[in-house]
C-alpha cells in the first residue's frame, strides 16, 4: 500500500482539498486543471458516460461527485492531439452532449491515467485540463455521498495546492440558463431529405442535451432551435418542445410566459426535465429544491394508469409539488424511490412533459418511444 501511495504521489504531486459550506473537508490529489474552483456540489449514480455527464449542461456551474468508484478507464472520445470534439454535418457534437465541459470540477474515487479503448482520443485528466476544469481524487466518494444525502447538496470548494484560493460565493451563478442558451436562432433539417415540408418543431433551448437534437432528426422532422427567452411571436411551428437545463426553473420566467400563451395555440407540447417544471409553472403549480436531487442513469419510475415500471436516466434538483397541480392536470409518472412527480399531462390540450431523459445518453433510453408519441401527436395536427 504504501508504495502504492508512492507512485501516485509521483504521478500527481499536487494536493488537493475539497471543502464544504457546512465545514468538512476532504483530501485527495489533484487531476485535469490545476486550479481552485467553486460550485455546488451534486453527486450521479451514473456507472458509465463521464463523457455526457461533463457535457451536460445542466450540470453547469456544479462541482460533480462520481459515486461509481474508477473513472476515466475508456479515456475521453475526442481527436487525438488536439483533445477537441468530433461535430456532425450540422455542427452537433458526436460523443457528448454539449461542445464545452459544463461542470465546475469533478471529484471521484480513482481516476485511471491509462485508458484503454478504441475510441479514446485523450485521457480524462489531459480533456478536463485541456478545458480549464480541475479535478481532485482519492477521496472516499462513498462517505462524501452519504453526507450530502443527509445534509442536502451544498456550495463547495476545491483547493489546489499552490494555487489561488477561491470563496464559496465564486461559484454561485445567478442565472446559469443564460449562460447555456443559445444566442441566436439555427434551423435543422435531416441529412439528405429535400427542400420539401416536414413536421417543424420548435426546440426552446434552456440549456438543450445534443441528443435530443438527433433524436429530434431521426424522426424527420424540421427543427427551429431558440433561445430560452425567445417569446414563439412570428414564430411558425407544428410542435413545441422544452428542453432540459439547469438551476431552478423560477427563474426563467420568460419561457414560462412564453409557454403560457402557447397553451392557446393547441399545438402539441413536450418537455422533459427543467421543460417538466416549466410546464407545471406556466400551468399555475409550484415548484421545490429537492434535498440532493436525482442524477444517474437508474431511478424507476411509474406511469400512471398502466402501472409499468421504467428505469430512467435522470438531472435535476428541482420537481413539481404534486398537490398544487390545477384542475385539468394531473401526475403522468411517479417516481418509484421517493414518490415525487416524474412527468405531467393536461386533460384540456396535448400537452405533456416528463422529468427524466427519454433520449438519456448514454442511456438507458428505455422511454425514447415518448418522443414518438410526441411526433405522432404532432402528424395528427398539421
Amino acid at each position: 500500500m504504501k508504495k502504492q501511495t508512492e507512485a501516485r504521489q509521483a504521478r500527481h504531486v499536487r494536493q488537493a482539498r475539497l471543502v464544504l459550506e457546512d465545514g468538512s473537508e476532504y483530501s485527495g490529489w489533484s487531476f485535469g486543471k490545476a486550479r481552485s474552483q467553486a460550485g455546488e456540489v451534486v453527486f450521479t449514480t451514473g456507472m458509465t458516460g463521464y463523457p455526457q455527464s461533463l457535457t451536460d449542461p445542466s450540470f453547469r456551474g456544479q462541482i460533480l461527485v462520481s459515486t461509481y468508484p474508477l473513472v476515466g478507464n475508456y479515456g475521453v472520445p475526442v481527436k487525438p492531439k488536439s483533445a477537441e470534439p468530433f461535430f456532425d454535418e450540422q455542427g452537433i457534437p458526436l460523443h457528448f452532449e454539449s461542445p464545452e465541459v459544463q461542470v465546475s470540477a469533478f471529484v471521484v474515487s480513482e481516476v485511471c491515467g491509462e485508458p484503454s479503448h478504441f475510441a479514446s482520443g485523450t485521457s480524462l485528466s489531459a480533456w478536463l485540463e485541456k478545458n480549464n476544469v480541475p479535478g481532485i481524487w482519492g477521496i472516499d466518494t462513498r462517505a462524501l455521498t452519504q453526507r450530502l444525502r443527509e445534509s442536502g447538496v451544498m456550495q463547495g470548494k476545491i483547493l489546489v495546492e499552490g494555487c489561488r484560493e477561491v470563496t464559496m460565493e465564486t461559484g454561485i451563478i445567478p442565472h446559469p440558463v443564460e449562460e447555456v442558451s443559445p444566442k441566436e436562432i439555427r434551423t435543422y433539417r435531416p441529412e439528405g431529405t429535400a427542400s420539401g415540408k416536414l413536421p417543424r418543431i420548435a426546440l426552446l433551448d434552456c440549456g438543450a442535451k445534443a441528443n435530443i437534437l438527433r433524436c429530434l432528426l431521426a424522426r424527420k422532422v424540421e427543427i427551429i432551435r431558440l433561445p430560452w427567452n425567445h417569446d414563439l411571436s412570428g414564430i411558425e411551428y407544428d410542435g413545441l418542445f422544452l428542453s432540459n437545463g439547469p438551476g431552478d426553473p423560477k427563474s426563467c420566467g420568460k419561457t414560462i410566459a412564453a409557454l403560457r400563451r402557447a397553451f392557446d395555440r393547441k399545438k402539441p407540447i413536450f418537455g422533459i426535465c427543467l421543460g417538466n417544471q416549466i410546464m407545471a409553472l406556466a400551468a399555475g403549480a409550484d415548484t421545490y429544491k429537492l434535498p440532493y436531487g436525482h442524477r444517474g442513469q437508474n431511478q424507476p419510475c411509474v406511469e400512471a394508469g398502466t402501472g409499468r415500471c421504467y428505469i430512467t436516466s435522470q438531472n435535476h434538483g428541482y420537481a413539481v409539488r404534486k398537490e398544487t397541480l390545477p384542475k385539468g392536470w394531473e401526475p403522468w409518472f411517479i417516481n418509484a424511490n421517493d414518490g415525487t412527480v416524474e412527468g405531467i399531462r393536461s386533460a384540456a390540450g396535448p400537452f405533456s412533459a416528463v422529468q427524466f431523459h427519454p433520449e438519456g445518453c448514454p442511456g438507458p433510453r428505455d422511454t425514447e418511444f415518448l418522443i414518438d408519441r410526441f411526433i405522432e401527436q404532432v402528424g395528427k395536427t398539421i
